[in-house]
């Protein structure tokens, strides 16, 4: 947990949770992923496809630029509730996912054995709290909501949502399988301090996004053109 880079980041590297807890959240990784491929088969069309490839490397090229927060720390976009509002929560998990697979892979950014609990924080968590922030503020809203200023904060909103909730999903792991020296109280009260400043930066990225789509191509956010899908019953069991 020294490292600045790792922690505020999010992209946790080898060693700072111990193997067991790591492979229980790869396993949940894998099993989340596994049922976001099989509910993004719906949303898949003539428009989500090459959205979703513009979607995936719109994350990637924005996390490689980091930006200030405070003296020496640096953060940068997670991407997961600009994801699920362009192209659903399913669809934009996968993306996120995919994002940290091949920086894990081809650039050493994110343990691979972290890479479970990577995906669980900034492809499952930030991308579904992000949507159903974005969800419940836009029924909220009503019809201003589908208009651009109202659009870009809920964007916002849900972004800096989706941002403290990835924190804290780390700050869980560490509580339960923490690898390291530092002690839970300085590891949480530093990721909640720091991504509360980052999803700031990460809310206006999002809002700008999401606004600049919508006022040139409409039908291509997902938030606008379809019936919000019910994330708390993914398999679709009636109640």
């Amino acid at each position: 947990m020294s490292s600045t880079t790792t922690t505020v980041a999010m992209h946790m590297s080898d060693g700072i949770i111990n193997a067991p807890v790591s492979a229980m959240f790869g396993a949940i990784a894998i099993a989340g992923l596994a049922l976001c491929a099989w509910r993004a088969r719906t949303d898949l069309d003539e428009k989500t496809v090459p959205m979703a490839g513009l979607v995936a490397a719109f994350i990637f090229a924005v996390q490689m630029i980091n930006f200030p927060i405070l003296p020496g720390v640096s953060g940068h976009l997670l991407g997961g509730a600009l994801a699920a509002i362009l192209v659903g929560p399913f669809t934009g998990a996968l993306c996120v996912a995919i994002v940290l697979v091949v920086q894990a892979l081809l650039f050493a950014d994110g343990g691979v054995s972290a890479l479970g609990a990577n995906i669980t924080n900034m492809a499952l968590i930030s991308t579904f709290v992000g949507y159903l922030v974005a969800i419940g503020l836009l029924r909220l809203s009503g019809r201003r909501g589908r208009s651009l200023g109202p659009l870009g904060v809920i964007s916002f909103i849900a972004a800096l949502c989706g941002t403290v909730c990835a924190a804290t999903g780390f700050v869980i792991e560490y509580a339960i399988g923490g690898a390291a020296t530092t002690s839970l109280g300085t590891v949480a009260t530093y990721m909640w301090g720091t991504h509360v400043l980052i999803g700031v930066g990460e809310g206006l990225i999002t809002a700008v996004t999401v606004v600049a789509v919508a006022r040139a191509r409409p039908d291509l956010v997902y938030l606008l053109r379809h019936r919000p899908v019910d994330v708390t019953n993914p398999v679709g069991v009636a109640a």
